[in-house]
């Protein structure tokens, strides 16, 4: 589009060109010759490609028609359009390298100039651009942080994208992942109603639920068994995890708080009845139900595991200590 305008106003100056010899002097006509030739360098290197060396003749060429006078008016106007356009085209080949530095430089030079040339249709979308590549430049800072593992540096970028563009999607899940990576779960549970709202609501939830896991399995390890349960329970209240409920009845069984126990191990069991350690869960659920008292449940799980080749000699024994 943008060559086969300046192909066109090409064209208008060899036209112009031609009246000058009849209107104008000898002198006054060669120097518009001049002037015409260096503004139809300028397209020719457009065509090829080659818009610095466009830009720098359509540059020269006004400077030249700006010095002849009224006889240069069209090559002038023409330039005044030519140069903003160009320097607008080079900032987007610019950002779209990710060379966002030079690209935020050569935008505002076409902001200012087309300005000043009453070019307001690239001054428009120069101004409209700006903000554009100044939140990619803040994106792609952001997306080099969290690769480097920068998650604080990551998160505070993330957010400024966010301040801009409360929108954007990509932005929102990422804010999740390191404020939920790096231990701030409650900042990350925040970040989560954004996250909802550009439609990454259960990504973010995934990646919340997977970080409160991390501090329950943490907890039950140290012994902190009552942390553990709560921050396990907390897991399914975004997404249901079998691990989080194996977290939360090892840990309430430590707590001797069997009921609890085996409601975990129960639910666990039911999202995840293929686990290896399956048999050796229900065998612990029949036991506490024993230990209860409650001797048809306790039954009803030892004879689940009969034929498991480990577990099925002492299931066997329960069930006929139970039978009699």
């Amino acid at each position: 589009m943008l060559n086969t305008k300046l192909y066109v106003m090409m064209k208008k100056m060899i036209l112009v060109l031609a009246a000058a010899f009849l209107s104008v002097g000898i002198m006054s006509a060669q120097d518009l010759a001049q002037a015409t030739e260096m503004y139809n360098n300028g397209a020719n290197a457009l065509t090829t490609g080659d818009k610095k060396a466009a830009l720098e003749y359509f540059q020269k060429a006004y400077e030249m028609g700006t010095a002849i006078g009224n006889e240069a008016e069209d090559l002038v106007k023409n330039c005044k359009q030519a140069i903003p356009t160009v320097m607008l085209s080079m900032a987007k080949e610019l950002s779209n390298n990710k060379d966002y530095d030079n690209a935020l430089e050569r935008i505002q030079a076409a902001i200012s100039v087309a300005k000043e040339y009453a070019v307001s249709e690239v001054e428009e979308e120069a101004t409209s651009l700006l903000p554009q590549i100044k939140l990619m430049k803040d994106m792609d800072a952001a997306n080099d942080a969290f690769n480097a593992k920068d998650l604080a540096g990551a998160a505070e970028l993330y957010r400024k994208v966010l301040d801009a563009d409360s929108t954007n999607g990509p932005a929102s899940i990422r804010l999740v992942q390191c404020l939920a990576n790096s231990g701030q779960i409650e900042e990350a549970k925040k970040a989560l109603a954004i996250a909802e709202a550009n439609g990454q609501g259960e990504n973010a939830k995934k990646v919340v639920g997977g970080a409160l896991l991390k501090v329950a399995a943490a907890d039950l390890k140290e012994k902190k068994f009552a942390e553990a349960v709560a921050a396990a329970v907390q897991v399914n209240e975004y997404t249901e995890n079998a691990q989080a409920y194996l977290v939360a009845g090892q840990a309430s069984q430590q707590l001797k708080k069997n009921a609890d126990a085996i409601k975990y191990f129960e639910q666990y069991l039911a999202a995840a009845p293929d686990a290896k350690n399956a048999n050796a869960i229900t065998f612990t659920v029949g036991a506490l139900y024993q230990g209860a008292g409650n001797k048809a449940k306790a039954l009803e799980n030892y004879k689940k595991v009969v034929n498991d080749p480990k577990l099925g000699v002492q299931a066997k024994q329960m069930i006929d200590a139970l039978s009699k």
